[in-house]
């Protein structure tokens, strides 16, 4: 018992984290940041590239080196406890976006600290699985957590849309006013999704700090931050000879980063494009978020029994399959096929869409974390799931920066969508040249 207990408490932690991904940048906070607080579509879409840029540098430069640190003393937990603390503030801060807003600086100030957190936090987190199970059943795990993930997401984001979000006619999805007297003019039911994130934190990630031991995968050294410097510094030159990783690494950077920015983008471009409302948006995310469940559950299974690059590489075909539905879509036409307006079929297109980017993407990011343990030394777990938050990050500024570069340059969010096709072309290209040494 006291294993599994162990097991589903580490698990939790993807649970707790969940509704900053689902709630916040994919389908409630985001679309209603562009609708309703920015003074246009374009203008949010650009805005939202600015703060994710910035979280993605941020990250990008301090996450290996948190964890070559943490590797020194080999403690993960409180680190998580104090970017908890920021995660708590920024999130709850959300509260604060009002509609038609003239000075947004503050709240993606709030937005980008809050992705900060979350990040610096799961590198610790994804660095503990070797510890938890055998090395047969880490692609299990992986998949299991991402799957609890996925079902967080789920849960809060029904929860949102059945007792907060209004619609245009003021009432929530059960035909009721949002509860505990919140104001539907001032939108303060969708904005409620900020301090419901941070609660929901508050509450799951409990179990995490009782009952996780840390991981003791070597000798214990004193914190020397210039050592753990150096040795990070020494650990990337040391790529050149351990190509697999280097591959590997690059090619991650480049398909993550671009299912990173569907998840930022495709709500935005929902709600500008396709003109779709918060309800609409939250029940495309039930779609998803139920299709990632199940993706996720199927892709550990997958994970063990025919290896992460195999599971990797059939998910990013369907990935490709998404973005390539929606970049060719809009509230009149399908690649020059001609839409009524006022009719749904935009709609389906895009559900359809959101049930395949639910099921791939979960077997993806969890394939991927398996895959990396299986590539380095399991002394260098924390600092290399650093690099790989690096590398992660290192174009994660890159795609919402091109993204927002193609958005103003051409006035259009339909266009700004052709940096995430080219990057997964890459990432995917550069993950045919990754040899996997080990065995599952």
């Amino acid at each position: 018992m006291g294993e599994k207990i162990k097991i589903y408490s580490w698990m939790l932690f993807d649970w707790a984290c969940q509704p900053i991904h689902t709630l916040i940048a994919t389908f409630i906070f985001g679309p209603y940041f562009v609708s309703a607080v920015a003074s246009n579509p374009v203008e949010g879409q650009a805005l939202i590239g600015t703060a994710v840029t910035a979280s993605g540098v941020i990250v990008a430069v301090f996450s290996p080196i948190l964890g070559a640190m943490a590797d020194q003393t080999q403690k993960r937990k409180p680190w998580i406890m104090f970017f908890s603390m920021f995660f708590l503030i920024a999130t709850f801060s959300l509260w604060f976006a009002e509609p038609n807003m003239e000075n947004t600086f503050w709240i993606l100030l709030a937005y980008t600290i809050g992705f900060v957190a979350v990040d610096f936090s799961t590198v610790f987190n994804n660095s503990m699985m070797p510890s938890l199970v055998k090395p047969s059943n880490l692609g299990k795990l992986s998949g299991s957590g991402w799957g609890l993930g996925y079902l967080g997401g789920l849960v809060s984001l029904i929860i949102m849309l059945l007792l907060f979000v209004e619609q245009d006619n003021g009432l929530t999805l059960l035909g009721n006013n949002p509860i505990f007297g919140l104001d539907p003019e001032q939108r303060e039911g969708t904005r409620i999704v900020g301090p419901l994130t941070a609660i929901w934190y508050l509450i799951f990630i409990i179990p995490f700090f009782i009952f996780v031991p840390e991981a003791k995968l070597a000798t214990v050294s004193k914190l020397d931050v210039m050592k753990a410097l150096k040795d990070l510094l020494s650990n990337i030159i040391n790529l050149k000879n351990d190509r697999n990783l280097a591959w590997y690494l690059v090619s991650s950077m480049f398909y993550r980063d671009a299912m990173n920015a569907i998840f930022f983008f495709g709500g935005i471009y929902a709600a500008g494009v396709l003109e779709m409302s918060t309800v609409q948006l939250g029940l495309f995310g039930i779609l998803a978020a139920s299709t990632g469940t199940i993706g996720a559950y199927l892709g550990g299974i997958w994970d063990s029994k025919f290896g992460s690059k195999f599971c990797i590489n059939i998910m990013l075909a369907g990935l490709l399959v998404v973005i390539i539905i929606i970049f060719g879509l809009t509230r009149s036409s399908f690649y020059g096929v001609q839409l009524d307006p006022s009719s749904n079929s935009a709609d389906i297109i895009f559900y359809i869409a959101g049930g395949i980017l639910g099921f791939v993407s979960g077997p993806i990011q969890s394939a991927s974390r398996t895959l990396l343990v299986f590539l380095v030394d399991e002394n260098r777990l924390t600092e290399s799931f650093g690099l790989y938050a690096l590398v992660g990050r290192a174009t994660a500024f890159l795609a919402p920066m091109l993204i927002t570069w193609f958005t103003l340059a051409s006035g259009s969010q339909q266009i700004g969508l052709i940096p995430i096709i080219i990057l997964l072309f890459i990432g995917w290209a550069l993950l045919a040249l990754v040899k996997i040494k080990k065995t599952i």
